[in-house]
């Protein structure tokens, strides 16, 4: 399924609020016998920390987002969020 540009950007929004790993690839080349051969590749994986102002802009949409529910979604939502709690402490 093709996502649209919110979804997206929500995704990434969400992802810079919890922080997220990202892998960066350095690569060394020399020329060898007249031909560019690769000679070193470095793959390091960096921590990039979440951000409060990602996580504050996220906790505000979804304060915004209940405000919005109405009595039967909220219903539905607090039942959800109990089955997956106790889904957790198994």
């Amino acid at each position: 399924m093709k996502k649209n540009r919110k979804q997206l950007v929500e995704e990434a929004l969400l992802r810079r609020a919890v922080g997220y790993d990202a892998t960066e690839t350095v690569e060394e080349y020399a020329e060898c016998d007249g031909e560019i051969k690769l000679v070193k590749r470095k793959v390091s994986i960096k921590n990039v920390p979440p951000d409060v102002a990602a996580a504050k802009l996220v906790m505000e949409e979804n304060v915004a987002g209940v405000a919005d529910m109405t009595d039967e979604e909220l219903s539905a939502e607090k039942e959800r969020l109990l089955a997956e709690l106790k889904g957790m402490k198994r």
